[in-house]
């Protein structure tokens, strides 16, 4: 007998949804390719309002979109309950090279 488990995925992006569509109640709809695979998302208006806040609020950001994968489509397969969560990312600071130590001679 197999053991039960629970499959949620989550999509990283980095970047603005390109074709967002406005759908029934307000909601947004928009589609993202993971590595060939089209995924469907369609969340409230006060979810996607954590996207639009951070392209507007942070010069870098990642955003991770958490569901269940749903029905599939032609492309791929519809995110379910999708959530979204936004972090801001700070440049990384390059590296100060350091200097070989010094090797004693005797």
């Amino acid at each position: 007998m197999s053991v039960p488990g629970k499959l949620e995925l989550t999509i990283k992006i980095n970047e603005f949804p390109a074709d967002v569509k406005t759908v029934e109640n307000g909601w947004k709809e928009f589609e993202l390719d993971c590595d060939g695979q089209v995924v469907s998302v369609k969340v409230k208006p006060k979810v996607f309002k954590k996207l639009e806040q951070a392209q507007e609020n942070y010069p870098m950001w990642v955003a991770a979109i958490a569901g269940k994968m749903g029905l599939p489509t032609e492309n791929g397969f519809v995110l379910n309950e999708p959530n979204i969560q936004v972090f801001e990312r700070k440049p990384k600071e390059p590296k100060e090279p350091t200097e070989p130590a010094a090797t004693a001679t005797t």
